[in-house]
């Protein structure tokens, strides 16, 4: 059985998803980061960075519990545990590997500062709106390219590298950072795919009311600031 800490958030969603679509049994453990649960000490014993998601598998390596933080090392965890949704093919493993890099790397942290400047932060700064909304843009059309000739993001399988994107490009989050879709077509057709697996329906589902994407109320804007 694994613990999962979580909260609606993209990050939280690559878990939820990947937890269903690995068919794993689990229990959720909402942390609400708009009551700061995220800083209360036995969180931080699971996941020092004060930040969702995280696990604890107590049907870990040798049979010993175990605890993940950070969603892409629990992603390739999940993978090594079950030997599922990974490559056998040493090329294609680099390949998965190379884009689960690339999401946690620069899709997160882009797409994420776009979100806060756009939508939460407490006045406007033109130029960090102007930056990472060009940012965003700017890897929008690096995947749109990506997805020209193959059907999945990594390669011709569906995989773990779809699970970590698609939660940060989901209607939701393109509406927050100020995207037209019709203007990235392969994208589109991607999360049309994504969005059709039962797994992917069942892990967005989880908690989804509990934090509003698109407007941002103001307990949950002085969420974010108060997330360190």
């Amino acid at each position: 059985m694994i613990d999962f800490y979580f909260w609606p958030t993209p990050n939280g969603h690559k878990i939820s998803i990947a937890l269903e679509e690995f068919g794993l049994d689990y229990t959720v453990k909402p942390i609400n980061i708009l009551k700061g649960e995220q800083h209360e000490e036995g969180f931080l014993a699971i996941s020092p960075n004060n930040r969702v998601p995280a696990i604890v598998d107590h049907d870990g390596p040798n049979g010993a519990r175990h605890s993940v933080f950070e969603s892409g090392a629990i992603l390739l965890y999940l993978c090594e545990k079950t030997g599922k949704f990974w490559p056998t093919d040493p090329i294609e493993q680099s390949k998965t590997r190379q884009w689960l890099f690339f999401q946690c790397a620069n899709i997160g942290p882009m797409f994420g500062q776009c979100g806060h400047f756009r939508g939460y932060a407490d006045e406007q700064v033109p130029y960090a709106i102007k930056r990472y909304s060009g940012e965003t843009k700017r890897l929008y059309g690096l995947v749109d390219r990506q997805l020209a000739s193959r059907a999945w993001m990594a390669g011709d399988e569906y995989g773990i590298v779809d699970m970590a994107t698609y939660p940060w490009m989901d209607a939701r989050q393109q509406e927050l950072h100020g995207i037209d879709i019709s203007e990235f077509p392969n994208v589109a057709d991607w999360i049309d795919r994504v969005e059709a697996r039962p797994a992917v329906q069942r892990g967005m589902a989880i908690l989804k009311d509990s934090m509003k994407v698109g407007n941002p109320t103001d307990e949950t804007k002085q969420a974010f600031f108060n997330r360190t």
